[in-house]
């Protein structure tokens, strides 16, 4: 079972293609077998909240709030680490930050 804050390995269908890539995520929450994932970049320059080698990460990479999908279960191979609370905390005030300035 996976909870919010897990950064996964999961594959991904990109938006402007058919092809599947496995990329690196993090879980925002799971409801009804749905879980919506937030995708992870190594490219720094992209927006975004930084995750670092010291946080857990493989190389520092950005949390990308932009590109956030739903995956099932059965797309995750495995479990990276976990964020811990405050970093949980900054990723969600930047999202809803984000749906705030949407609904304005």
């Amino acid at each position: 079972m996976y909870k919010s804050g897990d950064v996964v390995l999961t594959k991904i269908q990109f938006t402007d293609s058919y092809e599947i890539k496995i990329r690196p995520a993090l879980i925002l929450f799971e409801e009804l077998g749905n879980i919506v994932v937030a995708g992870i970049t190594s490219n720094k320059k992209m927006k975004g909240i930084p995750l670092t080698k010291k946080e857990g990460a493989i190389k520092d990479s950005v949390i990308k709030t932009n590109y956030i999908f739903t995956i099932s279960e059965q797309m995750i191979s495995k479990k990276f680490f976990s964020l811990n609370k405050q970093k949980r905390k900054i990723v969600h005030n930047n999202i809803s930050e984000k749906i705030l300035e949407l609904l304005s």
